[in-house]
């Protein structure tokens, strides 16, 4: 203990190879003691919040469907859904990764006990443990509480001493061996690993990788696997005869895009002038929506005219990603292409419209101002939130002859994801316009935060709200079982 002590007070730079390697084992074992604290933190608060009804639990929305998934599985004990916002906050993380902890927590604590007793003692780190978790919550279809069991009596046992890869692996299995362990012994014991359609196509569209390029996951029928693949081998070598000095894979992953266009992108089906081809009936093969941000300059040539010079990268508004304006350049270049350029939008103006209905002028501007969700720590892209009244519009002002206090204009209103906005409207969540794109929010606890376009700032408590303030205002309305 003195010398671990010792290693703590001396300077990182003084400390010889054996000191420093002595340093970095305490370190991680304080992170991994820490990150298990907050696990049980996150259950007990759970713990505190329990929903008044099923309806109004936390859970993962389901997209394309009314489906909704329970943030833990089956035994564990539901969440008030408007609790999980304000711990996430005062983490530093989005309300979504707040309920994947909640969860984690809770299908630990009850569903996979011995593994939660293993991240409790120190013998399992907390994010191996919750890998675990997330496979169980989300599998396919749902454990049961005894599944969960067989697994946690298979994997709690060696989860710190596999790596990664080799955890999941084992996890996958386990879950296998169980639906092929309660499968009627009468049936196929193939059916036990074909019970869900494993094909699929996935592009990950929220992960753009500064190349300007997406990351394509798919799992095909033989047959058709074997056919794209003799395609995208004929695709790469007509490139290669047509003069591309791309390496194979290049060339391939170019196929792959030509098949997606009907293969135009190298305009094979009509050769001749760009007039000619807009006029041969063929629909485009892609197009092209720009919402692209880049910062413009004026700027006079030497003949005293006056130009604008847009800067060389931007921000592409579709997974909020760098953008090169040479690779918008090439994607408007490309044959059978149809481009739309939104217009300029004055970001700085003051937008005003009577009544409480929004107009697309002024829902457009907020949008391209506020880029995504205005609360703490949330990341949703802007385009798919509600427009809100930050001060709540009056119906009844007009009328009574009273100014409008909830004026829709655009300095009282800002971008809110659906979960945000319920969340202001039902809670004692608040928050304020302090100036154009810029907001400071107070939890139900006295928590403050200011959210303007570079991101999301703790700032120091508030003084805590009087008790009748910590009361829901309204009931929120029932949601889909």
């Amino acid at each position: 203990m003195i010398e671990t002590l010792a290693v703590q007070d001396a300077k990182v730079d003084d400390l010889a190879p054996a000191a420093l390697l002595a340093l970095a084992r305490d370190r991680k074992a304080a992170e991994d003691r820490a990150a298990a604290d907050l696990l049980e933190v996150a259950a007990r608060w759970a713990d505190l919040h329990p929903p008044e009804s099923i309806h109004a639990a936390a859970s993962f929305t389901v997209p394309g469907c009314e489906h909704e998934e329970p943030i833990a599985g089956e035994g564990a004990p539901l969440v008030a859904e408007f609790c999980v916002a304000e711990l996430g906050a005062v983490l530093g993380i989005s309300t979504t990764a707040a309920k994947r902890l909640i969860g984690d927590a809770l299908e630990l604590r009850h569903r996979l006990p011995r593994l939660w007793a293993q991240v409790q003692s120190g013998l399992v780190p907390a994010w191996r443990a919750r890998s675990v978790a997330e496979a169980t919550i989300h599998a396919t279809p749902a454990l049961t509480r005894e599944a969960a069991g067989w697994v946690d009596s298979q994997v709690a046992a060696v989860a710190g001493r596999v790596g990664p890869a080799q955890l999941d692996r084992l996890v996958a299995e386990t879950i296998k061996r169980y639906d092929l362990a309660v499968a009627d012994p009468a049936a196929d014991p193939e059916d036990g690993y074909l019970h869900v359609d494993p094909r699929h196509a996935t592009i990950d569209t929220q992960d753009v990788h500064y190349a300007g390029t997406m990351r394509l996951e798919a799992e095909l029928d033989l047959a058709d696997a074997l056919d794209l693949d003799r395609a995208l081998a004929h695709g790469a070598a007509t490139l290669a005869a047509l003069g591309s000095p791309e390496p194979l894979d290049a060339r391939r992953a170019k196929a792959l895009g030509d098949l997606a266009r009907t293969q135009t992108a190298l305009d094979l089906y009509k050769q001749g002038s760009t007039e000619a081809r807009a006029h041969d009936g063929l629909p485009a093969a892609r197009e092209i929506v720009l919402h692209a941000h880049f910062e413009a300059t004026a700027r006079g040539d030497v003949d005293g005219t006056i130009h604008t010079a847009f800067g060389g990268t931007g921000r592409l508004e579709e997974g909020q990603r760098l953008v090169l304006l040479d690779q918008v350049r090439a994607w408007c270049a490309d044959t059978r292409t149809k481009v739309t350029i939104k217009p300029v939008i004055d970001l700085t103006a003051e937008l005003t419209s009577p009544g409480y209905d929004i107009p697309d002028r002024i829902r457009e501007q907020v949008v391209l101002r506020d880029v995504t969700c205005v609360f703490p720590w949330c990341s949703r892209p802007a385009r798919g939130c509600d427009i809100d009244h930050v001060i709540p519009y009056d119906p009844d002002a007009d009328a009574e002859g009273r100014p409008q206090p909830g004026p829709t204009t655009t300095s009282n209103l800002a971008a809110l994801c659906r979960r945000h906005h319920r969340l202001k409207t039902h809670s004692a969540w608040r928050y304020s316009v302090t100036g154009p794109g810029r907001f400071e929010w107070i939890s139900p606890h006295g928590h403050r935060f200011r959210r303007d376009p570079s991101g999301t700032t703790a700032l120091a408590p508030a003084p805590p709200f009087p008790a009748a303030r910590r009361t829901p205002p309204q009931v929120p309305p029932p949601r889909r079982p």
